[in-house]
């Protein structure tokens, strides 16, 4: 029995979004719905692997949800919601936590970085969450994720999951008609305009909501001015843009700014360099400023409408999570079959 192809991706809601999270993910998020069947999910369950506060986790869930939204996700051709609503992927990451092996965890870089030089005060959640991240993708059965670079580890945890479930209860799926294994080794979709956007302050350091300078980003909140003032600020070097894009080796801030302005105009490197090449970044700085206004600015004014009727938002969240449930719930029912569990 060949898989459907099925997109599965979330963003987690965790403070500012940015032009990162834009680039990275949510233009890919867009663009795929006219290729697949896609679920987006707001990864609260994530979230709380870190103390949140309450009040801005529940403020953070409906902006990550007005993003999705401003930028072009349709809830209703696809599926949106939050997956806090739909407790399969908790049951199932526990089952998974049965099957992943701590050698493998332990090889989590990500786990490393997020925990710093204090593991032992960090959260079993933190250590835990490749596993639940696995049963997001999984629950749904999803053929494809669109993902960043830094997340091509974790979705190889995910497919030695799946490899390792598949072959552990091997009788007993084949039993239920399922010749090809019950979960499918999900292939990553590494591509958008930009899959890795980095600081406007540090070009070798991604861009991130928890960099304490508020100068490093762009935040999808951001009005026109303070977009303005952050490029005219962003970091550069004194020599002129060069003309080829060989010449960006080397050159991390001016690499970034040249891939933001490429990734916004929906060009390649290439051609922003033929157009401004041997020019200084004043000129460059103040045709990306346009250019940034232009794209973010109508984004920027819908999550500001959508966000003040939450109302509506929660009422998408809602009827995205209850769609999400009939086929996460479909995978649980064999789930517990297959492993053995008894009763519904």
């Amino acid at each position: 029995m060949a898989f459907k192809e099925q997109v599965f991706s979330g963003v987690q809601p965790t403070g500012n979004l940015h032009l990162g999270n834009y680039l990275g993910a949510i233009v890919n998020f867009v663009a795929l719905q006219s290729r697949f069947s896609c679920v987006y999910c707001v990864v609260d369950l994530h979230a709380i692997t870190v103390w949140q506060d309450p009040a801005v986790l529940t403020r953070s869930i409906r902006e990550v949800t007005a993003a999705f939204l401003a930028a072009g996700v349709d809830p209703k051709a696809h599926i949106v919601f939050n997956q806090s609503q739909v407790a399969e992927h908790a049951e199932l990451a526990w089952v998974f936590n049965c099957v992943a092996r701590l050698g493998w965890m332990n090889r989590m870089t990500q786990f490393k970085e997020k925990a710093g030089k204090d593991r032992e005060n960090a959260s079993l959640g933190l250590y835990a969450y490749p596993s639940l991240m696995a049963a997001d993708i999984l629950v749904y059965r999803a053929t494809h994720v669109p993902i960043g670079e830094d997340q091509k580890q974790h979705l190889e945890l995910t497919r030695d999951i799946a490899q390792k479930f598949n072959n552990d209860f091997r009788p007993q799926i084949e039993a239920k008609g399922f010749a090809d294994g019950f979960f499918p080794m999900t292939e990553p979709l590494i591509g958008g305009p930009a899959t890795r956007v980095m600081s406007l302050r540090d070009g070798t350091k991604k861009m991130s909501k928890s960099d304490p300078s508020d100068y490093s980003r762009i935040n999808l909140a951001d009005d026109s001015d303070t977009i303005a003032q952050k490029i005219k600020k962003a970091k550069t070097d004194p020599e002129p843009l060069p003309s080829e894009e060989k010449g960006l080796e080397g050159r991390a801030e001016a690499d970034n700014l040249v891939g933001i302005y490429a990734a916004l105009s929906g060009r390649q490197k290439a051609e922003v360099l033929a157009e401004f090449g041997g020019g200084q970044f004043s000129t460059f700085k103040t045709a990306l400023i346009d250019l940034a206004v232009d794209k973010l600015g109508p984004i920027t004014a819908e999550m500001r409408r959508l966000s003040a009727d939450p109302a509506h938002i929660d009422a998408v969240l809602a009827d995205g999570s209850e769609r999400a449930r009939v086929l996460a719930s479909e995978t649980m029912r064999h789930v517990k079959e297959i492993v053995g569990f008894v009763g519904r």
